[in-house]
């Protein structure tokens, strides 16, 4: 019986030996296998399935107030920069901008009035020098004919005391000599009133330079203040029309028909479907490594795990998600417990991928960062003054603006006006304006 038994334990403790050996070849080859799987893609990378779509999200904003009248696009729908999105009731800012439209109109013909005046000034100062000139002239005559008579009154004088004239002859020669000298008299007061014209003319010539000198039409004040208020109602009446800044997909329309808005209300999103990235939030201890321009490898929950994205580190946030919470903890309060902070990383996306399996804002994404090459950066260089979104479909209603103005004056300025006006009109002989 016992060496039966005694056999029976033989046969027991081969068997656990050979399960123990068993087992543990299981574990050398897991850790052999986690070991490799370490050396092969665990080294060498950071990951997070903390990670989210992100993208910029343009607000569409009424810019001036109305009745909506029209919606012409509603959420899931794609739409093109310019194209319109909501309609207001624009009655009153028609009549606004018919009403400026006009007021330039009679500002640039009253403009040209002053121009007219200023030319007309300087031609009256011409005007009155000639008369100067003239009124010189008959001075000049009359003192020679004094002078003429004064002589002849002088010989008939001799003549007289000599008795071979009679004085009914000297007196009428004297006559001639008082009226002579009367006519001169009168010329150099002529004379005095001619000048006095001239400075007359000349400050009126003073007052109508002032209001057009050193100034072309559409650069005179008045021009400017009127084409200012049509610019202004002819934006007015270009803003009634809420036009998408971007291409993109219309997202949380709020806006409803006939509703009253404020300029300012938000009416409703578009989303450029092009212009995505993804916020990865790495703990804060794999962050050792990360460094810009290294390669990312991520994958999304919506297309599951057999579709891959690639993309690159663009940068590291300024400071953790807990910091710029709407509130943020407070580590001083004395029951701090420490938790691993984690720190956005924003990862840009492959355009052709992106276009080939589109994504949207908001969906999960699993992110694994290529570590190995630390050689770039930790924080952005310098400033990319190129960088960002920019829109130009609101500068293009202000050339619509511009436009407008410009076809004003033109039908206004009139055929004979000039494109430039003269630095000043200044008189040819002292120089005086």
């Amino acid at each position: 019986m016992n060496e039966r038994s005694d056999d029976v334990n033989l046969a027991g403790n081969g068997r656990r030996r050979r399960v123990l050996g068993g087992l543990a070849v299981i574990v050398g080859l897991l850790a052999l296998a986690a070991l490799a799987w370490w050396l092969l893609f665990a080294r060498g990378t950071a990951t997070t399935d903390n990670a989210y779509v992100s993208g910029n999200v343009v607000q569409i904003t009424a810019a001036v107030g109305g009745t909506v009248t029209a919606v012409r696009a509603d959420d899931t729908q794609f739409v093109r920069a310019g194209q319109i999105l909501v309609e207001l009731d624009d009655a009153d800012a028609r009549i606004a901008l018919q009403t400026a439209e006009a007021n330039l109109a009679e500002v640039v013909r009253n403009v040209r009035g002053l121009y007219a005046g200023a030319d007309q000034s300087a031609a009256v100062v011409e005007q009155r020098r000639a008369d100067v000139d003239r009124a010189r002239q008959d001075a000049a005559r009359a003192d020679a004919e004094l002078a003429r008579i004064k002589a002849d009154f002088t010989r008939k004088e001799a003549l007289w005391r000599k008795n071979f004239i009679s004085a009914e002859a000297l007196q009428m020669v004297q006559t001639e000599v008082r009226s002579a000298e009367a006519a001169a008299s009168a010329s150099r007061a002529a004379i005095a009133q001619a000048t006095a014209a001239v400075d007359a003319a000349r400050e009126q010539k003073t007052g109508a330079l002032g209001r057009v000198d050193h100034t072309t039409l559409e650069a005179h004040p008045q021009v400017m203040a009127a084409a200012a208020r049509v610019r202004e109602a002819a934006l007015a009446l270009s803003r009634a029309r809420v036009v998408a800044p971007v291409d993109g997909y219309v997202a949380r329309r709020k806006v409803q028909l006939g509703e009253r808005i404020a300029a300012g209300n938000p009416l409703m999103a578009v989303i450029p479907a092009d212009q995505l990235w993804v916020d990865a939030n790495f703990k804060e201890t794999d962050l050792e490594d990360v460094r810009i321009g290294q390669p990312v490898t991520l994958s999304a929950d919506f297309w599951g795990d057999g579709t891959q994205y690639h993309g690159r580190v663009l940068g590291l946030a300024a400071g953790t998600g807990a910091s710029f919470a709407v509130l943020p903890a407070q580590n001083a309060s004395g029951n701090w417990i420490k938790i691993v902070q984690r720190v956005p990383v924003r990862i840009s996306l492959d355009p052709a991928e992106l276009q080939a399996r589109p994504l949207r804002v908001g969906l999960s994404m699993r992110a694994r960062v290529d570590t190995r090459d630390s050689s770039g950066a930790l924080l952005s260089p310098a400033a990319d003054p190129a960088g960002g979104i920019a829109t130009d479909v609101f500068a293009a209603q202000g050339r619509e603006a511009d436009a407008l103005i410009e076809r004003i004056i033109a039908g206004n300025r009139g055929a004979t006006m000039p494109e430039k006006m003269p630095r000043a009109l200044v008189d040819r002989k002292d120089g005086k304006a």
